[in-house]
């Protein structure tokens, strides 16, 4: 297989955006026609999802067409309708014999501190994003402050002043034919990591704004308790190896090391944590294989939306320190 960058070149895949810049907010959708093995995987205390329970292994659904990451928090889920409307009309679903009913899962995080607070994602938002993963099938996908990363922020420990924008990332890691991949939108309370060096790549901001300090020197100059439900990372992971439900949901799991790696600190109670896994089943790959590399991936996805951030609603980003 030739080297993979994004996951719109793999085969069977689409991804798009819709963004609404003025708003600060949008939502960003991951696209199988064909239908993918599905899973979920949620530690954050705070989650705002959809159709999570469909993709236990116990349950009976087997295909999930369309993931759904999006901002608004709980209203945004109203996105996923147009998603599940819009594949519809394109003959996108799961057989019921009356109907074709689109199988779709999805996440929310919080960004309506950012531009305004009564735009949020809608059914028209949900239609325009799949229209723009079929218009831009093959392309690479926008990162950065779009889609569901339009709005999102890091390092809010001591409060939204000293915050930084934050966005949507991507990373695909590939070994021989299989590849796998990791789509993010980073909303923590947490400060962004790169793994590989330790170093802070955005977060809490000094008093001078000049340098990311750590969790426990922002906890000490906090003025206030940590900001309740107002964060959450959501991503998806995209992978062509053949797994089954229970398979793809321990891939799931072990990705969930990557927001540890690289979120500090993730997992809170002011957190919607929460990673969806679609597995299109083309290529035989080992449980424990895809879980590593999703993890890899997820990691530098993470990063990357960090990085891929421009500074916005008043708040600087990487690329500005």
């Amino acid at each position: 297989m030739p080297e993979i960058s994004s996951i719109t070149q793999m085969p069977g895949i689409l991804a798009g955006h819709a963004t609404n810049t003025e708003a600060g907010t949008g939502c960003t959708v991951i696209i199988c026609p064909a239908g993918a093995t599905g899973a979920v995987d949620v530690r954050g205390g705070a989650p705002a999802t959809r159709e999570t329970d469909l993709l236990r292994p116990e349950e009976t659904v087997q295909e999930l067409h369309a993931v759904v990451l999006s901002g608004g928090s709980a209203f945004g889920l109203a996105a996923s309708t147009g998603v599940a409307e819009e594949l519809e009309r394109r003959d996108i679903g799961f057989d019921v014999g009356v109907a074709k009913v689109p199988i779709v899962s999805g996440a929310c995080l919080f960004d309506l501190m950012c531009g305004r607070a009564d735009v949020r994602p809608d059914a028209p938002m949900g239609i325009a994003a799949v229209r723009d993963a079929f218009d831009h099938a093959g392309e690479p996908l926008a990162r950065g402050n779009v889609g569901a990363g339009t709005g999102c922020t890091v390092g809010k420990v001591a409060g939204p002043a000293r915050a930084m924008k934050a966005g949507l990332g991507e990373a695909v890691r590939q070994v021989g034919d299989l590849v796998v991949g990791a789509v993010v939108a980073v909303n923590a309370v947490g400060n962004v990591v790169d793994p590989d060096t330790g170093s802070f790549v955005a977060g809490t901001l000094d008093a001078e704004d000049t340098r990311v300090i750590s969790f426990e020197e922002a906890l000490a100059e906090a003025t206030s308790a940590m900001p309740l439900r107002t964060n959450t990372t959501i991503s998806c992971v995209v992978t062509n190896a053949r797994l089954d439900k229970a398979q793809a949901t321990k891939v799931a799991q072990m990705s969930a090391d990557a927001y540890a790696h690289a979120i500090r600190p993730t997992h809170t109670t002011n957190d919607g944590d929460s990673i969806f896994v679609m597995a299109t089943g083309e290529v035989q790959a080992e449980v424990d294989v895809v879980g590593v590399l999703a993890t890899a991936a997820l990691e530098r996805a993470i990063v990357d939306a960090a990085r891929h951030a421009e500074g916005a609603y008043g708040l600087k980003a990487a690329r500005d320190l």
